[in-house]
């Protein structure tokens, strides 16, 4: 468990106004156990993001390097993962943050946790169309050479994810 508050210095423009974003805290937990996993794939799907069962996405989050997930009080708000083989290749899945606490900073935090826990890695990941920016704030370039074999192409070909 690592506890983060969170007030980053973003200000938003209201009404012709700034003001500061309020203080809020979040926990972010390395664990799997007592993870709603129908709130994890209820929020793949909420915001647009390939979705599953909820026992799948459990398999696939047990199974991984890293799983995180960001807690505000009790409620389960994002959460994401690293497959890696430890020593120099990683790779980032299903980093999502429920609508309502996104635009927040807590997805840049999440992601700089999850990192974090894999040093010296090279890593990839693929970024919803129109996300890009998040990542390369992050350090993440696009690359000229990348492939994918996808189990729906097509669906994927329609959202944007290949050519």
């Amino acid at each position: 468990l690592t506890r983060h508050a969170t007030c980053l210095q973003r200000f938003l423009a209201v009404n012709g106004r700034h003001r500061r974003l309020a203080i809020m805290e979040i926990d972010i937990r390395y664990d799997c156990a007592g993870v709603d996993w129908g709130i994890v794939s209820e929020t793949l799907k909420r915001v647009g993001m390939a979705y599953d069962e909820p026992d799948v996405h459990r398999r696939a989050f047990e199974a991984s390097h890293t799983a995180a997930f960001v807690y505000h009080g009790d409620r389960l708000i994002g959460f994401g993962r690293a497959i890696s083989d430890g020593g120099y290749q990683g790779a980032v899945y299903d980093v999502a943050i429920v609508p309502e606490f996104q635009k927040r900073g807590i997805g840049t935090i999440l992601m700089k946790k999850i990192l974090e826990k894999l040093p010296g890695c090279n890593v990839i990941l693929y970024a919803a169309p129109e996300k890009e920016g998040f990542y390369e704030a992050l350090e993440f370039r696009r690359m000229k050479t990348g492939m994918v074999r996808f189990k729906n192409p097509e669906k994927m070909r329609e959202k944007g994810f290949t050519e």
